[in-house]
């Protein structure tokens, strides 16, 4: 059997993780064909033991024991290496579709926790790993024998009409109990889900604000708080576990009632004449085969929900993140940002967060974007660098739309720092070569623009230090530093820069100047977000926002003019040129 499945030419129909599935037919195709041998081999027994009853017994003839017992042991031999077989093949089905799809999920996974709705897609792993193993477990088996079931059942028919109408009603039975199941699980499941989640977010985000909360004595009552979640889980797991345990409590009761009444009816039809004793015993064996698929799908339902809905996760997510194309290639960018009536918005939020935003940035300026707090900026910048997973209107680098570009290609050319500075796993070298493989000179002239070489060269390891280490002994302005050397690697040509001064002391912000100042020199586009006038003293051009709009923008002289006292107001300012746009001083 093929480890290597024909991923190449999936059906054209269908959701993506339907089509990776179908790419893996033939697998399926072959786990239905030993679940055939495996099936019809499963008569052996019941075969078995009316030649016993009915032939050997009464000819006494140790012959034919021998002949059809070892007849018997070699079919139970193949349907035991068929059932071997099934098992391996599915086996490795679930190692290809992790495979196939784990690159995916990663990178759905990551452009789904872009933007303010972090929707903790680290679940979707989960998922797979689940759909995975039960894809691999005795659970997908299950659907695999139930089309065997009537076989079974018409075999209890030719012995005899009443054992195969008594079959028919157990297995109606126990079909009912598993969509009873099904209807009276399916919600609990869900909710004890999405509470197990909400209850491991909520402590997770209290851990990472350990110190805040052991020094200001706020452990109690977010202890109060995780234990009433805490609370709600446990009992909401008991009641759906009850649920489930009560299914499988009756699942039990129909089957022993089953293998009963099928050996009673036997035994009626034995005193009647109208069936030998062995027979009676086969079809005893027989009854409870044919309805042992339905009996194992009862049992792994639960599993099955779950599946499912790791499914519908998975679809949803992949079916909102698309794959990237990779095939896509441009030349290296000139800087040129050009926004044409930006409006970004966010889930959950009625007013858009930016409303209509127009501007422009060219290689070589500084645009520093001022303004009250909450009043966009920060968000504009994760819409420049094109993070903002919910924009109408343009973002456009040099003329060409920003999500027409190949992101892994576009990275080395963009330099981000965020107002939340975050380092990786690794040494200072790597996190300020962006996790890659350091370019010795590259990283030091990144740390030197920063003014952040110096303090390195006293840690022993030097940028061999590991962050993990050297996240706790640096300041927060050194942090800042390694987090703006990182933006500036690479000499990228558009650089945006969020609150890059906020942790900064006289001598970080005077270093701070001389970067900007360099990379006006070096033809680089920069944005700064700032509340603090010390970046003014380089800015070529000056943007105020104020409830998500451009209320002015214009050279730094002519912004800060119109704003002293007695100056005309915002809103009196020019309009701006016929076709559209904000107020702007120019």
């Amino acid at each position: 059997m093929s480890q290597k499945a024909n991923v190449s030419n999936p059906k054209p129909r269908g959701s993506e993780l339907r089509r990776t599935l179908w790419a893996f037919r033939r697998e399926f195709y072959a786990v239905g064909l030993f679940s055939m041998i495996a099936n019809v081999l499963m008569l052996t027994p019941t075969l078995y033991m009316l030649q016993v009853y009915d032939r050997v017994l009464i000819s006494r003839s140790e012959l034919t024991l021998l002949a059809v017992s070892l007849l018997a042991l070699f079919l139970l031999a193949i349907m035991v290496v068929a059932e071997w077989l099934r098992s391996r093949v599915l086996v490795r089905v679930g190692m290809r579709i992790d495979d196939v799809l784990s690159n995916r999920v990663f990178q759905a996974s990551f452009d789904a926790s872009l933007g303010p709705n972090d929707a903790r897609q680290g679940r979707a792993f989960a998922d797979l790993t689940e759909l995975r193993q039960f894809i691999t477990g005795n659970g997908v088996l299950a659907f695999f024998d139930l089309p065997w079931v009537p076989v079974y059942i018409a075999v209890l028919f030719v012995m005899h009409p009443l054992l195969g109408w008594l079959a028919i009603g157990f297995a109606l039975v126990q079909t009912a109990m598993a969509w009873w199941g099904h209807r009276s699980a399916l919600v609990p499941i869900e909710a004890l889900q999405r509470m197990q989640q909400e209850e491991s977010r909520f402590l997770q985000a209290k851990l990472r604000n350990a110190e805040v909360v052991q020094a200001m004595g706020m452990l109690p009552g977010l202890k109060a708080r995780w234990q009433r979640r805490h609370d709600e889980v446990l009992e909401q797991h008991a009641r759906t576990h009850a649920r489930s345990h009560r299914a499988t409590a009756w699942s039990k009761f129909v089957r022993y009632c089953q293998q009963s009444f099928m050996l009673g009816a036997g035994a009626l039809l034995v005193i009647d004449g109208e069936l030998t004793a062995g027979a009676m015993i086969a079809a005893s064996v027989l009854g409870t085969r044919a309805l042992a698929p339905i009996d194992l799908l009862v049992g792994t339902w639960k599993g099955f929900l779950s599946a499912r809905m790791a499914w519908q996760r998975l679809e949803r997510l992949l079916q909102r993140h698309p794959p990237r194309d990779t095939a896509l290639r441009r030349v290296a960018p000139q800087g040129l940002l050009t926004l044409r009536g930006v409006v970004a918005s966010a889930a959950g939020r009625a007013e858009p967060i930016l409303k209509g935003i127009d501007l422009e940035c060219r290689p070589g300026t500084v645009t520093v974007v001022m303004g009250p707090s909450g009043s966009g900026k920060s968000t504009l910048a994760r819409v420049i660098v094109g993070i903002w997973p919910q924009v109408q209107g343009e973002v456009l680098l040099d003329g060409l739309p920003l999500d027409g570009w190949n992101r892994d290609e576009l990275g080395p050319h963009l330099g981000y720092l965020p107002q939340d500075i975050e380092v990786f796993d690794g040494t200072i070298a790597q996190n300020i070569a962006r996790m890659d493989e350091p370019d010795a000179e590259a990283v030091v002239r990144a740390a030197r623009t920063t003014g952040l070489h110096a303090a390195i060269l006293r840690f022993p390891k030097g940028y061999d230090t590991p962050m993990g280490e050297a996240g706790q002994l640096l300041s927060g302005g050194q942090r800042q530093r390694v987090a703006l050397a990182r933006a500036l690697y690479g000499e990228p040509r558009l650089v945006v820069l969020d609150e890059p001064n906020a942790n900064l002391d006289d001598a970080g912000e005077a270093a701070l100047q001389q970067a900007l100042q360099a990379l006006k020199a070096e033809r680089r586009t920069v944005v700064v977000i700032s509340h603090r006038p010390g970046v003014l003293a380089v800015a070529d051009r000056v943007v105020l926002m104020r409830d998500g709009r451009i209320v002015a923008q214009g050279s730094r002289d002519q912004v800060l003019a119109a704003l002293r006292p007695g100056a005309a107001p915002a809103a009196a300012m020019p309009a701006a040129p016929e076709g559209g746009g904000l107020p702007a001083v120019a």
